[in-house]
């Protein structure tokens, strides 16, 4: 954040509040299904995101039909039954499923996306803490709604008028950023190859086989850093966690070097059976981490090896949970399924895909920030 904002949010006014007092609980139809009994992706009558306790895509994880749902937009959704009590802005159709609910403003006024951009971050500030876990839970709505935060007033109240400011010129700034990075690394050329759109065209002709995992990767227990013995921001080596945000970096530290796991590796959140690809190298929070290291010393690229990322994923964790967690000693007999080729792992295939749906990505990421600057009068 550039010293402008950093400046105005130092000199602004605050005042604090309940947030009982400006927000309402939403009442919600219970539904007839478990999260396992409902598919990941949209299908059939399978349309309505749905809100759960989950971190992961701001909760919404699975698809349940619309009939009988109670459809919600426009409001901010927060866990109940979490390790990450992180409140989101949902600005898009859901419904409430399980251990979490949504709240909305309670005046009669309309607040706009940025305003509840801006109050997310308020309330994240007194609910998204390290103290909460799934173990030390912060509690539901009855607890949450007697928590204060602070919000920037005028005379006339809250002061609205600067939180859309704010947030727009943030954005503005993230997307010059963004779009400065992708000229300078090349990412900004978007356009496939012949081999590229050949592996996008054929991909559901793609044959799979099941591979040992242990056949595919060397696998280690990662070192065991406790929190209380770091400190956070003081270096520049990654210290990961069993989290699947930010890939799983908690913070960058600087420690004693013995206790470096080597990087190029696929790494797995032992409680969480969080699955990640490492490109440097790093320190982690726990032994019952994993590291896997690719055999074939001719496919360690990122490109892959993100590909074999989400194979691990898809492949394992329906097996395990909080209550059951992967181990060094369990994963030795478990198996992934892979594209196959004349009986052997599809690298090549692996990292064509993965290629091609980079570009596509990018050339979203690239439309929208030629969209935002154009409707911003400064596209060039």
């Amino acid at each position: 954040m550039n010293a402008s904002l950093n400046e105005k949010l130092r000199t602004v006014k605050w005042g604090e509040y309940r947030i009982g007092d400006l927000f309402e609980r939403i009442k919600t139809n219970k539904l007839p299904y478990k999260a396992d009994e409902l598919p990941e992706r949209r299908q059939g009558q399978y349309v309505l995101p749905c809100l759960t306790s989950s971190f992961n895509n701001q909760g919404l994880n699975y698809y349940a039909p619309r009939e009988g749902a109670t459809v919600l937009r426009h409001v901010i959704s927060i866990p109940s039954n979490s390790d990450v009590y992180r409140a989101y802005y949902q600005s898009r159709e859901f419904t409430v499923l399980s251990d979490a609910y949504a709240i909305q403003w309670k005046a009669n006024d309309i607040i706009t996306a940025n305003q509840y951009l801006f109050i997310v971050m308020c309330i994240n500030k007194v609910t998204d803490l390290p103290i909460y876990s799934y173990k030390n839970k912060l509690g539901g709505w009855n607890v949450v709604k007697n928590k204060h935060i602070k919000l920037p007033q005028n005379s006339n109240g809250i002061d609205f008028g600067f939180m859309d400011s704010f947030i727009a010129e943030l954005e503005a700034e993230r997307v010059a950023e963004l779009s400065a990075y992708l000229k300078v690394t090349g990412l900004d050329n978007y356009e496939l190859s012949q081999d590229e759109e050949r592996a996008l065209a054929e991909y559901e002709k793609t044959t799979f086989k099941t591979y040992r995992l242990t056949d595919i990767f060397n696998v280690k227990n990662t070192y065991n850093i406790l929190s209380r013995d770091i400190v956070e921001n003081s270096g520049t080596v990654p210290y990961l966690c069993s989290s699947t945000e930010n890939n799983a970096v908690s913070t960058y530290i600087s420690y004693d070097e013995k206790y470096l796991e080597k990087g190029n590796c696929i790494f797995i959140g032992g409680k969480t059976f969080s699955v990640s690809y490492q490109e440097k190298d790093f320190y982690s929070n726990d032994s019952h981490n994993l590291a896997l290291y690719l055999k074939n010393s001719n496919a360690k690229t990122k490109k892959i090896q993100l590909y074999l990322a989400t194979c691990i994923y898809k492949s394992l964790a329906h097996k395990y949970s909080w209550g059951d967690s992967v181990s060094n000693s369990k994963i030795q007999t478990d198996e992934l399924s892979m594209p196959k080729k004349d009986g052997k792992p599809d690298y090549k295939a692996m990292e064509l895909l993965i290629s091609a749906i980079q570009k596509l990505i990018i050339k979203d990421v690239v439309s929208y920030t030629n969209g935002y600057f154009e409707a911003a009068g400064k596209y060039r």
